[in-house]
């Protein structure tokens, strides 16, 4: 992660924009403000009096130790968290036959998710009052004690409480790691880092399942709950005293004591932020509930009135409420993650119920979108990310690749399709993804002042995790009528009648609940029939529709714009000002 090397070589093309006599003594000052630092975002690209491009410079430079020791540390943090997300579903029917808690099972994965989604922004904005440092401790805490009480836990109470702290935790483990990459790496190999960031986090995905699946049955589930609690307490260790004491939050003017800092947080405003996130996923968790989701809405209006006439110090920066960019980054973001999620949720599900997997092996289609996912994002990182500024039509470009795959998907979930075809497009489906998301955090980065990247790549993360669940309740819904329509029609086109029996009814309710039934069903060949063919149509519309949702994605993207802040506002000559204000001895 940390770019550790002496710089060197010369600026990147973009660089002939500015010249060296406006950005140096900006780029350069340790003391400059957070305003200053914001201001000199937009020419980050320019060289420095040295010969040395600023590209090349990360904000805080560490040795080769620290950097292999905090790159460890984080990868195993990542793993662990994306772990409890797909190993949960191997783990859940045992954790609810023990807990005897059948009907409370989708709250085993809900929790966590819910908790993690919603402090991502509040993790964001404590690590800009206080030092990263300091808070990668306090979320692996979390982490570690949140393992410990649902390793324990002998009911359901305590064990959701457990997914809910390890959540928590998990949602500060990926911001900070997405600030360090901000922090420790250069300009020139962000891209990179931010893609070996998501491939951590992708083979947490796929193999988590795997994991669990293999050691369940040997150590029981409360071991792997519990042995993630020491190793991420040396990871956690491992960032904490690998980081330079020094790496603070604050940029320039005065330090400011530990009371000091507790005063700036806006408590209220982080309550009812906190409180919009819980109540809208809460209602888009299982069945769809629009009381919470209608309250979470009069909750955001709250939120917005505190941030704009009431917090002194707001927990999501004015600045970034009022950017188009960030907003419109935010909403692309959560359209594409939801149809993204199509893929992963429905691929697993097409192995097993038209192409005949066994359900063990079903998994395994996770495992090429995954494979493609981690090698798009560092693809883009290592070739193409390697400079600040606009990204806009490399955005546009990867998500309208991206949805031809969900077209293409649409077609050939059918078991006429050789198996092998169908997995070549979900590798690139992932790769496109991969792309797509270091393309889109790389452009929001350009287009929000520097001084506010720590809440707003937070603040994409959150969305990105509101996507799991806007995904599952809105594209489950559409799959779920689709496939119930396709199999009652069938039926009733077999039994030559116009009307199901109470047999019929009962064995759709079950293929529905159950697509391993398809082929593992006892089902005659007919029967078989019917059911695969509801599930080809099922999957059609589903993948159809989430390219529809790609498409209004798109737009939205689109609508984000090529320009920063910066480069709108600043004026050459306040520029010049502030940098002769930092540097007596400025050069015109």
């Amino acid at each position: 992660m940390p770019d550790y090397s002496d710089g060197g070589g010369g600026g990147d093309d973009s660089s002939s924009r500015f010249t060296a006599s406006e950005a140096t003594p900006l780029l350069r000052s340790e003391n400059t403000s957070q305003t200053s630092r914001s201001s000199s975002s937009s020419r980050t690209d320019a060289p420095r009096q040295d010969g040395v491009s600023d590209l090349d410079e990360p904000n805080l430079k560490v040795s080769r130790r620290r950097a292999i020791a905090i790159m460890i540390s984080v990868y195993i943090l990542i793993f662990l968290q994306a772990s409890n997300m797909s190993g949960m579903t191997m783990a859940q029917s045992t954790i609810a036959a023990d807990l005897d808690a059948y009907e409370e099972a989708i709250w085993f994965t809900a929790a966590y998710l819910i908790a993690m989604a919603s402090f991502g922004p509040l993790a964001g904005r404590l690590a800009a009052i206080f030092s990263p440092r300091t808070i990668i401790l306090v979320t692996s805490c979390f982490f570690v004690v949140g393992g410990l009480v649902t390793a324990r836990a002998y009911s359901l109470p305590v064990f959701i409480l457990g997914r809910v702290m390890t959540g928590i935790g998990g949602a500060g483990i990926f911001v900070l790691a997405m600030i360090l990459v901000l922090e420790l790496t250069s300009k020139r190999k962000r891209g990179l880092f931010v893609g070996l960031v998501n491939s951590g986090f992708t083979t947490g995905v796929s193999l988590g399942a795997v994991v669990f699946g293999a050691l369940i049955p040997i150590t029981g589930w409360r071991f792997l709950f519990w042995i993630q609690s020491p190793l991420g307490a040396l990871a956690g260790l491992g960032v904490y005293f690998s980081l330079p004491k020094n790496f603070n939050a604050e940029k320039g003017g005065k330090a400011s004591s530990t009371f000091e800092k507790v005063k700036q947080i806006d408590y209220l405003g982080a309550f009812l932020l906190t409180g919009t996130l819980v109540l809208f996923l809460y209602g888009l968790s299982g069945s769809i509930q629009l009381t919470p989701i209608l309250v979470s809405l009069g909750t955001l209006i709250c939120f917005v009135l505190v941030e704009y006439f009431v917090a002194s110090d707001p927990i999501i920066p004015i600045a970034v409420l009022q950017s188009r960019g960030a907003l419109l980054s935010c909403f692309s973001q959560l359209g594409f993650m939801a149809a993204r999620w199509t893929v992963l949720f429905y691929a697993p599900i097409t192995a097993l119920a038209v192409f005949g997997f066994s359900p063990g092996a079903s998994g395994s289609m996770l495992v090429p979108t995954n494979l493609g996912f981690g090698i798009g994002g560092l693809l883009v990182g290592w070739l193409h990310v390697k400079r600040t500024g606009s990204f806009w039509s490399a955005c546009l470009v990867s998500i309208v690749l991206f949805g031809l795959s969900l077209l293409v998907l649409s077609f050939i979930s059918s078991p006429a399709v050789p198996t092998w075809v169908y997995v070549g497009v979900v590798f690139i489906n992932g790769l496109f993804t991969g792309a797509a998301l270091n393309y889109t955090l790389a452009h929001m980065l350009h287009l929000t002042p520097a001084s506010t990247h720590y809440v707003s790549t937070s603040l994409l993360g959150t969305f990105r995790g509101f996507a799991g669940s806007f995904g599952s309740a809105i594209g489950g819904g559409i799959f779920s009528r689709t496939l119930r329509h396709g199999l009652e029609k069938g039926f009733k086109t077999v039994d030559n009648t116009g009307r199901l029996s109470a047999e019929r009814r009962e064995l759709i309710k079950k293929l529905i609940g159950s697509p391993a039934l398809v082929y593992n069903g006892g089902l005659g060949d007919v029967d078989q029939q019917v059911a695969v063919q509801g599930y080809v149509s099922g999957l059609k519309v589903l993948f159809q529709a989430a390219v529809v949702l790609v498409v209004i994605v798109l737009v939205i993207q689109a609508a984000t714009g090529w320009n920063g802040p910066q480069n709108l506002k600043e004026d050459p000559e306040e520029v010049r000002e502030a940098a002769e204000e930092h540097d007596p001895e400025f050069e015109t």
